[in-house]
């Protein structure tokens, strides 16, 4: 999308904080009135992001059977396996800007919300306890949010599949 790359390259240019809607239209060929169709904020080009439904159908499509905790975090790592190489890249970049930023932390939460009430929702129609789905959710994300953030930072070689898989495998389930 030709928003997003614009407000990347000028956020990773000039700093997020110094950047304006004005200049990121500008950049991106477009009126500020247009950028609004597409983002209701400047932060939400960062924040926001079209997985929650992928996620939500990835945790519906695990077994049943399983606690709501293990159908979550199974869902979530197939979910990761959908995302592209292109998107991947994406990701990095805003990870990255989000990361540097104490108030674009801020909006990445709210915006998780957003993920963890699709979980919960699925979970729940499947037949899940709400506050058990909601615990789940909340976990897997927090996980999810750490590993994110930490990749943000990261060496260049190490993948966001790989932090996030390590990330979930410390609330995998204890094999005896």
């Amino acid at each position: 999308m030709r928003i997003l790359e614009a407000a990347l390259d000028l956020f990773e240019t000039q700093g997020y904080e110094a950047t304006t809607v004005n200049e990121i239209a500008a950049a991106a060929g477009i009126t500020p009135m247009t950028f609004f169709r597409h983002f209701p904020t400047k932060d939400a080009v960062l924040v926001t992001d079209p997985y929650d439904p992928l996620i939500a159908e990835a945790v519906g499509a695990q077994p049943v059977d399983l606690p709501p905790l293990e159908r979550t975090r199974l869902g979530l790592l197939a979910a990761l396996g959908e995302i592209s190489a292109g998107e991947d890249a994406t990701a990095r970049r805003r990870v990255a800007i989000v990361a540097r930023s104490p108030a674009l932390r801020a909006a990445a939460a709210i915006g998780t919300e957003a993920t963890q009430e699709a979980i919960v929702d699925r979970l729940v129609a499947d037949g899940a306890d709400r506050l058990d789905a909601a615990i789940a959710a909340s976990a897997c994300l927090a996980a999810t949010t750490a590993a994110l953030l930490a990749w943000g930072a990261a060496h260049a070689d190490v993948t966001l599949a790989g932090l996030v898989r390590r990330a979930l495998a410390q609330l995998a389930p204890v094999r005896s």
